[in-house]
């Protein structure tokens, strides 16, 4: 959905969810005292040094220094931008994201988006109408068993072999904002796209956001994609997803397979969950994207050396993914068939079955490290750890990653670091607590107040006259007293939002991380004596400093007025 999230809806959002059901959702969280604690999922741990606090809305990581709000964990964990985070953490509430009027994608406002997708619909159709009036591609399509009602369902269209077939017929500025033509040095344009079978991409809401092309012969390249631009992303979308969804919008499980060809031949035969990368590996957003819509994904890859080498590179972007609930598959095609030619070979029950029957992708990971390791050797037994614990790291923390590691000792013979206690947190005598220096006096009462924003109140209250104050980190103290005065979060999680991407948020979360050893009942009022010892150090230090300049240099007479005052008030 295009336009700007509200600010004012985010920080309400951040007050609704709690971050403890959040991320207990995710990893399993412990109570330790006031805090709840687990093994970190952002780098591998034997005992648990992530703590998550209610009261703050803050999670912070001791040993690798991962930290923020509810937001910011969802994009951590989840790879997701600030947007995807932001209708995640909607969705976790039960409840719809608002939109303002404009989008800051690309610098484009909402009507320019508008009538991009416009030209993109217009172009489609206008590709959808030249394919009926040229026969070769006609015949392409029916050489490939391309039936016209699947045709009709994809939207197949033809760009016709002409360098001007667009721009004479809509316009060029938007045709070179969507991709669709290519700019010259002097000024002139020409259609991306020539002489090539067109297969629309479309977003979840049936946007049409860009396009593949295939030629009719076997020149090169073979296929052609839009480029990257304010619509298109190929990294974040796959072809053939909203017609899956359209037929069935929670599938049991999706196939990846790998071009717009295969999703179209499977679609004839009635197997409608099968989506295609874009001219690219699958990344991490696509597998976030998909595991939403479905728990099980199965690759289908060609059997040759390149189609192992693309199943392997598979498997190592899916393991950050791989979180409870979720499974993955690796179907391998027997030599010199894909799926369309399988399907029609085998028969649609025997290819259905393959589909679901491929190999679990824990069974392929072994065996991929270990069919050339010999495993009867320690040497042997110590590359296959070597080599395969650096994967199984990336698995979230879980009963998975717990069972994986047990399969790798049991293979390797040998107790590994990972083991059954990963999921165990070690019995505590009190709560855990991070070594570290108290810090100094200035930055004590800013984490305290950064960790109980509503104690602004108090400071307000003392009606402080900065002119008369001099203490270490004076100018960083009153920028944070600022914004929690402007803006009056409910709590840590809602102001570190208001930091995010800001100059001052990584000594924010810093202060806001440390623990200070106060019990519940007791902040308040340690804040209040801490404030008063930091006003009263502050002023004896200007006194100090003014006493020890007239002496020396003198003072003006604005320098005279304010010691009077300050030794008034002493």
């Amino acid at each position: 959905m295009s336009g700007r999230i509200p600010r004012e809806f985010i920080d309400e959002l951040l007050v609704r969810v709690d971050i403890v059901d959040l991320i207990d959702s995710h990893i399993p969280l412990k109570k330790t005292g006031t805090n709840y604690v687990a093994r970190c999922p952002f780098h591998t741990e034997k005992t648990p040094s992530f703590s998550v606090n209610r009261n703050k809305q803050f999670f912070h990581c001791f040993g690798c220094g991962a930290s923020g709000n509810a937001i910011g964990f969802l994009m951590d964990f989840s790879h997701l931008d600030f947007v995807e985070a932001v209708e995640d953490l909607a969705a976790f509430a039960g409840i719809d994201v608002p939109r303002e009027s404009f989008v800051r994608q690309a610098g484009v406002k909402k009507d320019d988006l508008n009538s991009l997708y416009g030209v993109m619909e217009q172009v489609a159709a206008f590709y959808v109408e030249q394919l009926r009036g040229c026969p070769e591609a006609i015949d392409y399509l029916k050489a490939r068993g391309v039936k016209g009602e699947v045709a009709r369902d994809f939207m197949l269209g033809y760009a016709p072999d002409k360098w001007n077939a667009l721009a004479g017929r809509f316009s060029q500025k938007l045709l070179i904002e969507a991709g669709l033509l290519v700019s010259k040095e002097d000024g002139q344009a020409y259609d991306r796209f020539r002489g090539r079978i067109m297969f629309p991409i479309r977003d979840k809401r049936a946007r049409i956001i860009g396009f593949g092309g295939r030629v009719l012969d076997d020149s090169l390249p073979k296929y052609l994609n839009s480029p990257e631009t304010s619509l298109f992303h190929k990294a974040r979308e796959v072809y053939g997803l909203y017609e899956l969804l359209e037929k069935n919008s929670k599938p049991q499980r999706i196939l990846i397979v790998e071009g717009y060809m295969d999703v179209i031949a499977l679609a004839q035969f009635g197997i409608h969950y099968a989506v295609a990368a874009l001219g690219t590996a699958a990344t991490q957003a696509h597998l976030d994207l998909l595991f939403r819509l479905s728990s099980e994904l199965v690759f289908c890859f060609d059997g040759d050396k390149a189609g192992r080498e693309a199943a392997w590179r598979a498997i190592a972007s899916v393991f950050p993914s791989l979180k409870g609930g979720r499974s993955c598959r690796i179907m391998l095609l027997p030599h010199n068939h894909d799926p369309d030619s399988l399907v029609r070979e085998e028969g649609l029950d025997k290819f259905i079955e393959r589909v679901q029957t491929a190999q679990a992708l824990s069974d392929y990971f072994f065996e991929h490290f270990s069919k050339d390791l010999k495993l009867s050797e320690m040497e042997g037994r110590s590359n296959l750890r070597t080599e395969a614990e650096s994967y199984l790291t990336q698995l979230p923390i879980g009963a998975f990653r717990e069972m994986m590691f047990e399969k790798l000792s049991s293979l390797a013979k040998q107790h590994i670091l990972d083991n059954q206690a990963i999921l165990a947190y070690k019995k505590q005598q009190g709560k855990y607590r991070q070594k570290q220096g108290r810090p100094s006096l200035p930055g004590f009462v800013m984490a305290l107040l950064l960790q109980n924003p509503k104690f602004i109140e108090i400071v307000e209250q003392k009606e402080i006259d900065w002119n008369c104050l001099e203490f270490e980190g004076i100018e960083k103290f009153k920028s944070i007293l600022q914004v929690i005065a402007d803006e009056k979060p409910s709590n840590y999680g809602v102001l570190l939002e208001v930091y995010r991407d800001h100059a001052d948020e990584a000594i924010v979360k810093k202060l806001a991380a440390l623990d200070l050893m106060i019990p519940d009942d007791g902040v308040e009022a340690e804040f209040c004596d801490a404030l008063n010892g930091l006003l009263k150090q502050g002023r004896e230090a200007g006194i100090t400093r003014l006493q020890a300049k007239a002496q020396s240099k003198g003072l003006d007479s604005q320098e005279q007025e304010t010691l009077v005052k300050m030794l008034a008030n002493k």
